[in-house]
């Protein structure tokens, strides 16, 4: 890409810069099935209906149990992400966060993850000071209202607060829905494909359906390594 220097990248958490396919996503779904059949008091079956519904009908599970269950969003981020003796389990690729460390720029993290998750995962990785900044789901708010990704209304909003212009932008990430909408407000997107290949089975997104060899028109690449970010 060219201007690499004047670039501002948006990087997503799981699956981007670390493998949340191996462990993470799985221990996510159990302890977010746990905590709605505990807290909204439905079967477990039910409590794992819900989760899915949610997700694809809101962009995050959270945001379906506060419309229709009264759920606090600190308690429910909480009790879900708390993923005790995670740590171990938690690995990315080194050339690629090597390869981060040196790609031009200023660089975000914009995760739909709680930014103590957030800042857990990076501690691991050791790449925490790569970022000015961590956006995380409790900072997607307007008006009152969590905003998640991938809310254009967020987008928007995001990058007037850091007088941005949307064209300098670019986000990077697995999960297409969020690029769909990064694309509609004007950045540039990236897809990574590295943790994708190992599982396709990303119970947080639709990717598997879409099939790793295509480029829907609304993603301007698609990279399998942080690497291929540098400039030649």
């Amino acid at each position: 890409m060219r201007g690499a220097s004047k670039r501002v990248w948006f990087f997503d958490l799981d699956n981007t810069l670390h493998n949340a396919s191996a462990h993470v996503f799985g221990a996510l779904n159990v302890a977010m099935t746990d905590y709605i059949q505990t807290h909204v008091g439905v079967p477990r079956d039910e409590a794992s209906r819900l989760r899915a519904l949610y997700w694809h009908r809101y962009g995050a599970t959270l945001l379906g149990l506060v419309r229709h269950h009264g759920v606090q969003p600190a308690h429910f981020l909480h009790h879900t992400h708390r993923l005790e003796g995670v740590e171990p389990l938690l690995h990315g690729h080194a050339h690629d966060l090597a390869a981060l460390q040196r790609l031009p720029g200023r660089k975000f993290l914009l995760t739909n993850a709680p930014l103590a998750y957030a800042q857990r995962v990076l501690a691991v990785l050791g790449i925490a000071h790569c970022f000015e900044a961590v956006i995380a789901f409790e900072q997607m708010r307007m008006f009152g209202q969590l905003r998640p990704k991938p809310d254009m209304r967020m987008f928007r909003h995001l990058l007037v607060g850091l007088k941005l212009r949307p064209s300098d932008c670019v986000l990077v990430e697995d999960t297409l829905v969020h690029q769909k909408a990064a694309k509609r407000v004007g950045m540039r997107t990236v897809w990574m494909q590295r943790w994708l290949r190992r599982s396709q089975s990303n119970p947080h997104g639709p990717e598997a359906h879409v099939g790793l060899r295509r480029r829907p028109v609304y993603v301007d690449r698609r990279i399998n390594r942080l690497l291929d970010l540098l400039p030649a």
